[in-house]
């Protein structure tokens, strides 16, 4: 989940009418895409103080936020905003002073040293200034990809699913470390902690997913799906995200028995779809049309192309983006169980994925293909057999000698941006 750090407005505190105490919280990372959601939906609330974390050093705010929630609550003290890098601890700190509920939104770049320093010293950093300034709960934003390996698909799988043994990127890797710290300090001091692992996370606002898809489509790249588009994946609409925050933060501070069975776990997030129908309904939806590549023409291509870069990567041939573990990626089951988050931080999603979808697409109208499309198949299509099987040499034709190399970046751009926010 993309995040980041943030800066300072004045604020005035709000009283929870039921209980007679303040409530107050931080969202770090505030203005990444999901968080965004999170803050809005914590204002919308009425219940809540809402202290915006971010690395800039001041807000600033889309049009749409200056006339709507986040920006009347900035104006009338009901949010500010704080500058931080959670790789300072001292900047945390100064985040999180005089705060109750403390939620965490990291980093999500191909770079291991960033992700090290955010996903792993940044959440020691949150967990040491929670304790310090006596935070009353920690929900940390985590991901399935904790336990998922980059090879073996996964069915339905629960909680219960261990860590692998080695994680295959970075990202992932770094994003279990924090999550282990963050489920080992629960108890802390009397800190309650969860964490919240929502898979591959969209809605309006997302400035990643749709316009990479949308940039390749544009670019005449957007027209392959690799296997049957069978395969399904989980994926979790932006205000369910937010709104499981919400239902953590509740389980953590109810009365009786709740709290004990709600810390110290974690919880999927998800729903599941074929992961190629969900890009077609978006890519369709705007404009744009895709066709099948059968899985046995790409994976021998996948490994030529790893087998080449072997040998060309000294003499400066950039890092392929398609290899054969990114196609079984593509082409694996990867769905989780919601079972335990229903059970014990009472989740039930706010938005049906289909009306998720909807309001996506509806939501970026402007990145619409042209409406004056030609009648008719594409060549492309015609080509590559009209959806029927045909000769792979042709593929490899095809793709060295009209899509030319950009075909493997193309794949990269068009999925990565499904996979990296699992």
């Amino acid at each position: 989940m993309v995040g980041s750090a943030g800066s300072v407005h004045s604020g005035r505190r709000i009283k929870d009418k039921m209980v007679g105490v303040e409530r107050y919280c931080v969202v770090t990372g505030g203005r990444g895409f999901a968080a965004r959601h999170l803050v809005t939906m914590l204002i919308e609330s009425r219940e809540w103080l809402v202290r915006v974390a971010d690395l800039g050093p001041e807000i600033k705010l889309e049009p749409y936020e200056e006339e709507g929630v986040l920006g009347e609550a900035l104006r009338s003290g009901r949010a500010q905003y704080v500058s931080a890098d959670l790789r300072d601890k001292a900047q945390v700190i100064k985040a999180l002073e005089g705060q109750r509920l403390f939620s965490t939104w990291l980093f999500m770049i191909n770079n291991h040293k960033l992700h090290y320093s955010v996903n792993v010293e940044g959440t020691k950093n949150i967990i040491d200034a929670c304790v310090e300034c006596k935070v009353k709960r920690l929900i940390h934003t985590s991901s399935p990809s904790v336990v998922f390996d980059g090879v073996h698909g996964t069915d339905n799988a629960d909680e219960s699913m261990p860590y692998p043994s080695k994680h295959n990127d970075s990202y992932s890797a770094t994003k279990t470390e924090g999550e282990v710290l963050a489920l080992k300090a629960n108890g802390k001091n009397g800190l309650p902690t969860c964490c919240i692992r929502p898979s591959s996370i969209f809605g309006p606002g997302d400035r990643l997913l749709v316009p990479s898809l949308v940039t390749a489509a544009r670019a005449g790249k957007s027209k392959f799906i690799i296997g049957d588009g069978n395969n399904f994946y989980d994926f979790t609409y932006v205000e369910n995200v937010a709104h499981a925050h919400i239902c953590a933060e509740k389980a953590l501070s109810s009365g009786g028995e709740i709290p004990e069975r709600a810390a110290g776990q974690a919880y999927f997030i998800t729903r599941p779809m074929k992961f190629w129908e969900f890009v077609a309904v978006i890519l369709d939806g705007l404009g744009y049309e895709s066709i099948k590549i059968p899985v046995p023409v790409m994976k021998p291509i996948a490994q030529l192309v790893a087998l080449t870069y072997k040998v060309l990567g000294p003499y400066g041939m950039p890092v392929p983006q398609l290899t054969p573990s990114r196609i079984s990626l593509l082409t694996c089951n990867r769905t989780f169980s919601c079972s335990k988050a229903k059970d014990r931080i009472f989740y039930t999603p706010i938005v049906s994925l289909q009306e998720g979808l909807k309001r996506t697409i509806d939501s970026y109208s402007h990145l619409r293909a042209d409406l004056t499309k030609r009648e008719g198949p594409s060549k492309s299509y015609l080509l590559l057999g009209s959806g029927k099987d045909m000769n792979p040499f042709l593929y490899v034709f095809i793709f060295f000698f009209h899509f030319k190399v950009d075909v493997w970046r193309f794949l990269a751009f068009c999925a990565c941006p499904v996979i990296n926010t699992l």
